[in-house]
């Protein structure tokens, strides 16, 4: 698929530990053939409260995934248009197949605040308990490189400029 203007509809299905976490459609905003860009809004039930940040209902994420990264990063913002910041998922780099767009989550993650004063590393502890690293050292070796990655650009240019 490529979109470049347009918007298409596809379906991002997020896979943890081999079952569907959540499936939900999306508008893609572009597609280079190395980076899918969608948006769609909050698509779980309710309020999530993270404590260093609130997802709600009528907040807009915008997901950047890459068909050669282990990560996503998905900008979000309040319905008015208020960035709230990014918040990074570890995955395997994404496919893209009959319009869907299947992402498998690895455990790992990162929280970017708007105004990049906090990064935060997230679910270190789960990464190390799902087994990852005994099951597929090589992948496991990949998604701490990914976090890694991701924390230095955040902490040195801004995840903005990844996102270019």
């Amino acid at each position: 698929m490529s979109a470049s203007s347009a918007e298409t509809a596809l379906v991002v299905a997020l896979v943890k530990a081999g079952r569907t976490k959540i499936r939900y459609p999306a508008d893609v905003v572009r597609d280079d053939g190395t980076r899918v860009t969608v948006r769609a809004p909050w698509a779980a039930p309710g309020v999530r409260d993270f404590g260093f940040v609130r997802f709600e209902p009528g907040d807009v994420f915008t997901e950047h995934y890459w068909r050669d990264r282990w990560f996503a990063v998905k900008e979000v913002r309040t319905g008015a248009g208020e960035l709230k910041g990014w918040y990074c998922d570890i995955t395997r780099p994404a496919v893209l197949r009959d319009a869907e767009l299947l992402v498998e989550d690895l455990d790992l993650d990162l929280w970017v605040s708007a105004d990049g004063s906090a990064v935060l590393r997230l679910d270190e502890d789960e990464f190390e308990e799902s087994g990852l690293a005994e099951r597929d050292p090589a992948a496991a070796d990949a998604a701490r490189r990914a976090l890694d990655e991701l924390e230095h650009l955040a902490r040195a240019e801004g995840l903005a400029t990844l996102l270019a």
